[in-house]
């Protein structure tokens, strides 16, 4: 992936998943989410995966 796993495996998902689906956002904002609010991140990045499988895009 060529990222920096330094701060979680949390980070490392989902700046590629950010990446993946070109959502806007930096590497600082992604660890900044994942160690401020894990519990957040996680819940945002699974309901973004549900609304993709229902578009039929994941």
């Amino acid at each position: 992936m060529g990222e920096c796993c330094c701060c979680g495996a949390s980070v490392a998902m989902r700046t590629l998943y950010r990446t993946r689906y070109r959502i806007p956002g930096t590497l600082l904002c992604d660890c900044c989410t994942a160690v401020c609010c894990a519990p957040c991140s996680l819940c945002q990045l699974k309901r973004d995966i549900n609304i993709r499988k229902e578009m039929g895009i994941f």
